[in-house]
């Protein structure tokens, strides 16, 4: 077995980087703060709950288009991290453990800006969502309900690859990279919900983070995939040699 397989299978190996009691109660803080949100923006802040336009309360809806674009980006750095740290070039920058670190801290951080995301819409009186329809899919009827519903299965499909770290030991590493592979359909159903459902997907720069998001993780992902093929064995040493 090569050094560089010996070094992934160790990294695989790493206990988690954040333990399961701090990564719920960033979940329980999220809770917490996505309804305090809902109850206290429009009492504190009259203003920035009403948009310049209209009387129609905007803060909620604001803060659920920021969180939803930002749990994206941290789904894209997760993703890149992971394809550098299978592909060998995580040792390159930032080096093997640190991004293995980093690719949990994303992905559990991505999961809880997805929850709030989704949480603080509840406040929205325009779109007027209740509970059930934040976390049922398809439940809503209002707002493209099909869209918005291919992100709520992406979001519960992130909780499971997320918190998949957690129970890696008990599964083994086979079902957890198979687990681990759900990643891609996570990236693509939240790059669908953001295209189809999302309020700022008509605007160039977020446009331009789609696609760069997209463009990069092909490119990760190909690699991954070629340099197998591409990287060729090192010939024997004259010491080997000698020794043969």
């Amino acid at each position: 077995m090569s050094l560089s397989r010996v070094n992934h299978d160790e990294l695989e190996a790493m206990p988690p980087a954040m333990a399961l009691s701090t990564a719920m109660l960033i979940l329980l803080a999220v809770i917490a703060g996505a309804f305090t949100a809902i109850i206290v923006l429009p009492v504190w802040l009259p203003g920035l709950s009403t948009s310049l336009a209209s009387t129609e309360p905007k803060a909620h809806w604001y803060l659920s288009r920021i969180s939803g674009l930002v749990a994206y980006t941290l789904l894209w750095l997760s993703m890149a991290l992971g394809l550098g740290i299978t592909s060998q070039l995580a040792r390159l920058w930032p080096g093997g453990p640190s991004a293995f670190d980093l690719h949990q801290f994303t992905s559990l951080l991505g999961l809880a800006f997805a929850l709030f995301h989704a949480l603080i819409l509840i406040g929205d009186s325009y779109v007027g969502y209740t509970l059930a329809q934040v976390l049922v899919p398809f439940a809503s009827t209002g707002y493209r309900p099909g869209w918005v519903g291919v992100g709520q299965i992406g979001f519960y499909l992130l909780a499971v690859v997320g918190l998949s770290f957690y129970v890696r030991q008990t599964i083994g590493h086979r079902a957890w990279r198979l687990i681990h592979s759900l990643s891609f359909v996570v990236f693509l159903l939240a790059l669908a919900h953001g295209l189809m459902s999302g309020s700022d997907s008509a605007a160039p720069w977020v446009r331009g983070l789609y696609w760069a998001s997209l463009g990069s993780l092909l490119f990760l992902g190909s690699y991954r995939l070629l340099s197998p093929l591409v990287v060729r064995p090192r010939p024997p040493s004259p010491v080997m040699k000698d020794r043969a």
